[in-house]
């Protein structure tokens, strides 16, 4: 039983105490910095979760890592036979936690998924905290450089590199027009794209019929290739009332 006597009380300010303190709040300081820099990043993009999601998040994950380190200090050292605590228990408890907080960032609009990449990097930042715990502070640096660099310059690459286009389609049709699949993907192979496999949906209802579906780009510069050719194409089909489309982003 614990009695707050003064001498419990000093306990907590000794010089042994004081000095595991300042290590923590060390490493708590280096974690919030390293979090702060990798969410600007979201900052900048105007993503929902920013600095300060980020730097909660790997500041938080430092702590719970950080105190594993010295059970013989917890309450003030007056419990020296306290079993140790398995940080592989406490980190895989945070990696889990955090990943519910990144499920909740993904969005999905119709045929649109967004919030992977945030999901992703906040689930990052944990593991950058984790590292800054356990005392990996050159691999936690290298791991926060590594994910900007991923994050800021790979986006460029990849614009720059060939890919295959994919559009989300949404076409609404005249009341009474029944459209015929094997016509509409005829149409749509002549100007460099097909319609995913899987992707096509229909809704009817008894005055209209409604089709949602991906098209693919069979090249990497199909013509025609904006969103303003695609739309004023597909308008021009017979039969069509209505007509959304978007890039199939994730």
């Amino acid at each position: 039983m614990i009695s707050l006597n003064p001498s419990y009380l000093s306990a907590f300010w000794s010089a042994p105490m004081v000095e595991v303190n300042l290590l923590v709040f060390f490493n708590l300081a280096g974690a919030l910095m390293l979090g702060l820099m990798l969410g600007y990043e979201r900052t900048y993009h105007g993503r929902a979760a920013g600095m300060r999601t980020y730097g909660i998040v790997c500041m938080a994950s430092a702590a719970l890592t950080v105190f594993c380190g010295y059970p013989g200090f917890w309450w003030g050292g007056s419990m020296p036979s306290a079993l140790p605590i398995d940080p592989s228990r406490v980190i895989q408890g945070i990696v889990t936690g955090v990943g519910f907080l990144g499920a909740g960032v993904i969005m999905k609009e119709g045929l649109n998924i967004s919030g992977l990449t945030t999901a992703a990097s906040i689930w990052a930042s944990s593991a950058i905290g984790v590292l800054v715990g356990i005392g990996f502070f050159g691999a936690a640096i290298l791991l926060t450089l590594l994910l900007l660099v991923l994050m800021m310059w790979v986006p460029k690459l990849e614009a720059r590199l060939p890919s295959r286009r994919a559009m989300g389609v949404v076409m609404g049709f005249l009341p009474g027009v029944e459209p015929k699949e094997v016509e509409l993907k005829h149409t749509i192979l002549q100007w460099g794209y097909m319609v995913a496999e899987g992707s096509l949906s229909i809704s009817a209802s008894q005055h209209a019929t409604q089709w949602n579906f991906v098209m693919v780009a069979l090249k990497s510069r199909p013509e025609p290739n904006s969103l303003f050719e695609l739309s004023r194409k597909l308008r021009e089909v017979e039969g069509v009332d209505s007509l959304q489309i978007s890039h199939a982003r994730n």
